[in-house]
This record gives C-alpha cells, structure tokens and sequence, in this order.
C-alpha cells in the first residue's frame, strides 16, 4: 500500500514515475489565467497567520467549509470571530473532504511551501497552526517570494478596460523580481448592456479613455483606445466569461441602437441583447488578431443563484454553479464569422460544463490552421472540473478528438498564492496518463516521445502559443 502523498502521489507505474521526476517536475510554470492581485504582488504582500494566505479568498475553501455546516462568520469572517477560529473550522471540514480536490490541494499546500506533513484534522490544528505560522514569521514567505519558489515565469492576472495597468507598470520596473506579470484584458462590463454596473461602468471607460462615450462608435473607439493600452503594457491575452454561449447577426447600426436604449434607461430585449453582444465581441475579436492576441472564452457558469448571500457578499464567495444551456451553434457561428474575414485569434474555449468537452473538441477542429500549432484550443478543465477526474476526461477528449501534443496546459485561475500545487497535482494527472498508455501498449515506450510531450504541455506550448515575448 502506497503511503499517503509521497513522491510517487498519483503516480501508479514506472512509466509515469519516471515522465514526472525527469521531465515533468522541474519545468517553469506560465501562468496565463489567473486571479492574482498585481498591487499585492507589487507591494510584496505579507501575512500575519496562516489563515492569511490559505483562506482570505479562497471560495473554494469556503464552499467547503459552508457545506459541513460551519457559520457563515466563521468562514468569510465575522465580529468576535479571529483568524485561529477561521483555521480551526477549515481544518474541522476537511476530513469530511476526502474525494474532493480540496483534501489532495491543501495537503500539497502545507508540504510544498511549508514542509508540514502532518494529516490536517481538529486534533493536529493547533501543532499545523504554530509550525506555519513560526515560518511566516522568519520571512520568505511574501507575495513575489511565493511566486518566485513556485517557479513561475510568467502571471497573467485578470484587468478591466477601465484598470490603469500601474502596478503593472511598477512590477515590471522592479530590479530584483524578473517575472513577468502581465494584464489581460476582461471586458464583460462592456459587453453585459443589461447589468446595473454597464452605465456606471461607462462612467469608468470616459474618464480611463478620457473621451465622451455618447455613442457606440465612441464606446469602439474607447475600446480600442484601451485596447493598444494594454498592449503597450505587455498584455497578449484577452478573457471572457460567456456565462451564456449567444450569437445573432447584426449590423453596426443595430448594434449602436441597443446601445442608445442603453443610455437611455430603456428595457433591451433578449434578442437586442444578443445582436449588441455579438457584434461588440466581433469587433474586439478582430482587433486582438491584429495584434497577434489569444482570446479566452469561459462559458457556461451560472454565478451568483444566492441572490440573499450575493447581496451580503458579492460575486466570487462560492454561490456559483455549472450551466446546462446549449453552445455548439453560437460558437461556431461566431468563430466562423471571424474566420470569414480572416481575422480568427488564437483560441482557448472552456466550459463549466463537462458534458460540453467533445462538442468544443470537435468545433475548434473546424478552426484550425494559418500554420498555427493548436491555433484553436480546448481550454484545461476548469473550476467544479478541476479535479483529477475533470482532468483526465479533459485529456481524453483532447487526444480524442485534436492532438493532445499541442495543448497548452495547466493554469491556476485562483486569487491564492499557494495555488501553484495545482500545476504539479495537473502534471502527476498527466505523466500517469501517458505511462497507462506506455505500459498498456497503446503508445511506444518512448521517453524522447513522451518525455518530450510532457514538457511540452506543461511549459513550453505556452511559451510559443501566447508569444509573451
């Protein structure tokens, strides 16, 4: 019987044994996703306990902690309720974690960034708390330290047109930290005509553009306007979260309609909604391929279904969910529409929905080439999927369908700066996959084949496809 979380964790034979520790485990890490806060990485955030940089944040955790029954002020945080008392109710749920990611994850934490072996539960609380929190205090354990041992080359976090890029601007003057944070570029506020934050978010985008937004060719223009910002400030990917897959055909003009209703306070249809969301995102689709971008869509998530928490807490708490709507027709209707026009960027689709994986898998296979390796990608499995299960079966469907070969891997797509394990938990998922094979004899036992794809997928198809330069 294996012990538990040794070297060879999720390792099961010498195939993937030896793909992980000579090939897999050593490779930078390129972050392009994630949830990262630049002004703490500039600021070189500090942290006074362990409940500091393990919990503040992390929905995950808190789900988790919800679910076995723990007081909401013991988890977001409450009066009377201290930091050892939020540590105290996590390390009270997480047994009951075990088959959750979470159980594999916060284990992996402690060993990796602290060398804390000890199984967590109520009984070792107190001894895991004092040995975490007596490095904390020797030092080494800030913002850029945590990135800086993870190995990590390359951060890219999640920016709103509107953000003034600074902290991107100071991180990347800083003579002693050599890592490239970079911005992408997020603008669901543009595109949600319907939210209450779209006039107020306007607002935002005047004063960051520093022009009048009083039509939708002045919205395009600002757009663009932030668009070359941004780029300028070393972002080469864009983002968004298509919680619903939509398309309807639409003319510039109908588009500039939906938008005067807007700002007009009058009632858009479905319908009007989907013609402005369309031909907006066609039109930043075109401008990310002129400039050699990689656009992100992540579809299929159902945010915010407690409408009584949302108002107490705000989005990214842990109410969300997986959505079951379609996604075949709108999406190829919209890549196609790009590719029309020879103006397709590199893309990676994600989808909540595990059911969607070989109807994504199939769809981009229709938008490859240019000479692009994997121009078009099936994005890693992602958040209630990012689990060893979720991961596999992305890796299957992958192979299946495209060529696993050309895939540009693991990202965090956390607000934690311990979340970094997950790249090791997603490369030990990998090697054990491709030693089943080896070792099965459904592909050659080939380390130079093999060994040569692990690195691949877990460093260097990254480092061509996104061209950070």
């Amino acid at each position: 019987m294996k012990p538990f979380l040794d070297d060879n964790f999720l390792l099961s034979n010498e195939t993937a044994v030896k793909l992980y520790h000579d090939y897999a485990a050593k490779m930078p890490i390129i972050d392009y996703h994630c949830h990262l806060s630049p002004k703490e990485i500039y600021e070189n955030q500090t942290y006074g306990n362990l409940t500091q940089v393990w919990l503040y944040g992390d929905h995950y955790k808190w789900r988790a902690m919800r679910t076995n029954g723990v007081e909401e002020r013991f988890v977001t945080g409450g009066e009377g309720v201290s930091d050892y008392d939020r540590f105290l109710a996590y390390a009270k749920s997480l047994p009951a974690a075990v088959g959750n990611p979470l159980y594999h994850w916060s284990h992996l934490e402690l060993r990796r960034y602290f060398g804390i072996e000890e199984i967590i539960n109520e009984k070792n609380a107190p001894v895991i708390w004092e040995k975490a929190n007596a490095q904390l205090a020797q030092g080494g354990f800030s913002a850029r330290d945590l990135i800086v041992k993870s190995g990590v080359e390359v951060v890219c976090t999640t920016d709103d047109p509107v953000d003034s890029l600074e902290y991107h601007r100071l991180i990347r003057d800083l003579p002693d930290f050599k890592v490239k944070v970079l911005p992408s570029f997020r603008p669901d506020k543009a595109l949600e005509i319907r939210r209450a934050t779209f006039l107020p978010w306007l607002a935002q985008l005047e004063q960051a553009a520093g022009t009048k937004v009083g039509d939708y060719d002045a919205l395009l223009s600002a757009l663009s306007e932030r668009i070359r910002f941004f780029h300028e400030t070393g972002c080469r990917v864009s983002d968004h979260a298509l919680d619903v897959m939509g398309y309807a055909e639409a003319t510039r003009d109908e588009a500039a309609a939906v938008f005067a209703k807007a700002l007009s306070g009058e009632p858009i249809s479905d319908e009007e909604e989907r013609k402005y969301k369309t031909f907006t995102l066609l039109f930043l689709g075109r401008k990310y391929a002129e400039l050699g971008w990689a656009m992100q869509f992540h579809m299929h998530a159902h945010r915010n279904n407690n409408s009584r928490m949302f108002a107490k807490l705000g989005p990214d708490t842990g109410f969300d969910s997986i959505y079951d709507g379609p996604v075949a027709h709108a999406l190829v209707r919209l890549l196609d529409a790009l590719e029309q026009d020879d103006a397709l960027p590199r893309t990676i689709v994600y989808s909540l929905n595990p059911n969607d994986l070989y109807t994504l898998g199939t769809a981009i296979g229709s938008f490859q080439g240019g000479g692009i390796p994997g121009k078009i990608q099936l994005g890693s499995a992602w958040w209630f999927n990012d689990t060893k299960d979720g991961m596999i079966d992305q890796l299957k469907a992958l192979a299946n369908t495209g060529l696993l070969g050309r895939f540009v891997g693991m990202l965090t797509d956390s607000r934690s700066f311990l979340s970094y394990t997950r790249h090791e938990y997603f490369r030990r998922i990998l090697c054990n996959l491709l030693g089943e094979w080896a070792e099965n004899g459904e592909v050659p036992l080939d380390f130079d084949l093999l060994g040569g794809m692990v690195q691949d997928i877990s460093y260097r198809n990254a480092k061509e496809y996104f061209r950070f330069g």
